[in-house]
């Protein structure tokens, strides 16, 4: 074994791995706040939401299927 056994990150990398945590973070902090809605509010709290994400959803999905 060689005493080098380390690698250097590009900028493009570390950018890379940054945008990746942003969005886990995003997305964790976007389901903790579904959840505490639905304890707050109940059973309407987990279906208005999804309901309201039904044309965002939309959206983003004719825009994946443009390229």
């Amino acid at each position: 074994m060689t005493e080098h056994n380390h690698t250097d990150d590009s900028d493009t990398e570390k950018s890379d791995r940054k945008a990746e945590a942003l969005l886990l973070v995003g997305a964790l902090l976007f389901i903790a706040a579904w959840a505490g809605s639905v304890v707050l509010w109940g059973i309407p709290g987990l279906y208005i939401p999804a309901v309201i994400l039904v044309p965002v959803i939309y959206v983003l999905m004719v825009w994946g299927s443009r390229g």
